[in-house]
């Protein structure tokens, strides 16, 4: 039997067959990998239409993400394999497996924005504007990016009886060989036991926080599509998005039992980071202001 189920039971919804990849003959496709194809093209069409309303080249955003995508992966792995060491110390060939999932995508989105400082000076064009323009590309990548975590049962977070409570059957950890993931969580202490098919068996029951993360950047691009006909200066949707993203991720990633942790010390690298991001947007967006009202002064 394959325990390909999940469930959200508060919400009365069902998934009962979610597999994680489709084959053509013996060669298997990941859906991780097809939904993160996805995002970039989706992200791409979205940038081109901005660009277009902003009188810019829309074929621009295809050049740019031809030198962005490889660039953008290998920085989201990076980021995920230097603080998961311990795991491809002794495996240095999985490294390069990403069938399994393992990006860090704070990884990939700092790639991406150095790839476009890089591109935007070789071909003379406005960072800040590129940036800017890119910005609601970016977050709808990631909104859809994060239901590869979905379809790999990964990103979640600790026990939760909230209302959008995760259900994952506890066998398809078994059958992967992935129970050492939730022993060190608490998740095994509150197993649910439901009967499926006329089969007892124990699920986990779990904080969708790629869910979380989903709905809450699709709150920031909410915000940014409403305000970015109003923007003070080039480079101020771009200070949104760091600021919105810094924070909630900050907050969701307390929530993950995965995080990637720096050294011993208990620390989760990524909240480290996204503080040092929510500053950034924040001294960005304050400099940008003074700097806008200099330039209306004079």
């Amino acid at each position: 039997m394959q325990y390909t189920d999940i469930r959200f039971p508060h919400l009365g919804i069902v998934f009962s067959h979610v597999g994680r990849y489709i084959s053509i003959g013996n060669f298997q496709i990941m859906f991780y990998g097809i939904i993160i194809a996805c995002g970039f093209l989706a992200g791409l069409v979205v940038a081109q239409q901005e660009a277009k309303r902003t009188g810019q080249n829309p074929e621009i955003y295809m050049d740019y993400l031809l030198w962005m995508m490889i660039p953008a992966i290998i920085g989201a792995r990076i980021y995920y394999v230097v603080f998961s060491w311990d795991a491809y110390k002794d495996n240095i060939p999985e490294i390069f497996n990403l069938r399994h999932g393992g990006l860090g995508i704070v990884g990939g989105v700092i790639m991406a924005i150095i790839v476009l400082l890089i591109f935007a000076k070789v071909r003379k064009q406005s960072a800040l504007l590129m940036l800017d323009t890119m910005t609601m590309g970016l977050l709808l990548g990631q909104i859809m990016g994060r239901w590869g975590n979905f379809f790999n049962r990964e990103a979640f977070g600790g026990y939760t009886n909230g209302p959008l409570a995760m259900q994952i059957p506890l066998k398809y950890f078994e059958q992967y060989g992935r129970v050492s993931e939730l022993k060190t969580s608490g998740i095994l202490d509150h197993l649910v036991t439901l009967t499926v098919n006329g089969e007892k068996l124990s699920y986990i029951q779990v904080h969708p926080t790629f869910l979380y993360e989903g709905l809450w950047n699709l709150l920031i691009l909410l915000c940014i599509f409403l305000y970015r006909k109003h923007k003070k200066f080039d480079g101020e949707l771009l200070c949104i998005y760091l600021m919105g993203y810094g924070a909630g991720r900050f907050f969701i990633e307390g929530l993950r039992v995965d995080q990637l942790i720096i050294g011993h010390t208990g620390i989760a690298v990524t909240q480290v980071v996204c503080i040092c991001i929510f500053v950034g947007g924040l001294l960005g967006m304050i400099l940008g202001r003074i700097r806008h009202k200099k330039g209306k002064a004079c």
